[in-house]
C-alpha cells in the first residue's frame, strides 16, 4: 500500500439501557479496564502514527477525561462532540480531518473492542486499491424471512453480517456525508452507497463482536482471559 494518511474515527455514543446498565457500555470494565480503552489499544497497536478521533457525547467527556487519569492512558487522540445519531456523529467525526486530504479512514464502533491488527490492516489495503472497504462474516446460521404471520426459507449463502472497521478513501466518505439523513442508513458503506458508491467487502473476524447485551460481556471475558495466556 503506498504510504498514505491514516485515520480512524471511533464512534461512541452508545448507552447501557441493552445492558441494564447505569453507565454507558462503552466505560463498563472489561479485563479492570474500560471497553472503549481496549479499543482504541487496538489501533493503538495497529499503528502508533494513526490519528484517531473520538467521537463522544459532550456529556460523557469529562466521565472520559477521569477515567483517563484513573487508568493512566496514554493512546493519543482527538476528542469531537458526538450528535444526535450515529449519522451525525460520524459525521462530526469526518469533520475533524482536512478537507483535500488524501488519505483513508477507518470508522468503528467503540464497542468492539477485540479488532485485530491483521483485520485493520485488510481494511486499509483494501480501501487503498478499491476505495472502501467493508468489514464481512458468513452467516452461521439458518435464517428466515418474516412476511405477515409467517415465515419463508431465505438462503443464507447469499447475506453477510457486517462489522466496522469500514474503511474509505477520506475525500469519498465526506461526500457521501454531505446528503441527507435517511432511516435506511444503519451503517457507514449504506451512505456511500447512497450516494453513487459501489461497496467492497473483506473478511471480517467472528471475535470482533460488538458488546451490547450481557451475554456480550461473557464472551468478552472469555477473549480477553484466552488472549492473556
Amino acid at each position: 500500500m503506498t504510504q498514505q494518511d491514516k485515520f480512524a474515527i471511533i464512534v461512541a455514543g452508545g448507552s447501557g439501557t441493552r445492558m441494564s446498565s447505569n453507565i454507558p457500555k462503552q466505560f463498563i470494565e472489561i479485563g479492570e479496564k474500560p471497553i472503549l480503552m481496549h479499543t482504541l489499544e487496538a489501533f493503538d497497536r495497529y499503528d502508533a502514527e494513526i490519528k484517531i478521533i473520538l467521537v463522544l457525547p459532550r456529556s460523557e467527556q469529562s466521565v472520559w477525561e477521569d477515567l483517563i487519569d484513573r487508568h493512566s492512558f496514554k493512546v493519543l487522540h482527538r476528542i469531537i462532540d458526538g450528535g444526535n445519531s450515529r449519522f451525525s456523529s460520524v459525521k462530526n467525526g469526518l469533520s475533524a480531518i482536512p478537507d483535500g486530504s488524501q488519505g483513508l479512514v477507518a470508522i468503528h464502533d467503540g464497542v468492539r473492542p477485540f479488532v485485530s491488527s491483521a483485520m485493520i490492516d485488510r481494511s486499509f489495503e483494501m480501501a487503498a486499491s478499491s476505495g472502501n472497504a467493508i468489514a464481512a462474516v458468513v452467516l452461521k446460521e439458518s435464517i428466515r424471512k418474516i412476511a405477515d404471520e409467517s415465515s419463508q426459507h431465505v438462503p443464507r449463502t447469499g447475506y453477510r453480517l457486517i462489522q466496522t472497521p469500514q474503511t474509505f478513501a477520506v475525500a469519498e466518505i465526506k461526500a457521501a456525508f454531505k446528503q441527507e439523513e435517511k432511516e435506511t442508513f444503519t451503517d457507514d458503506a449504506s451512505v456511500l452507497e447512497a450516494n453513487g458508491g459501489k461497496i467492497h467487502l473483506y473478511e471480517g473476524d467472528y471475535r470482533n463482536i460488538k458488546i451490547t447485551t450481557p451475554d456480550d460481556l461473557l464472551w468478552a471475558e472469555a477473549f480477553l482471559a484466552q488472549s492473556n495466556q
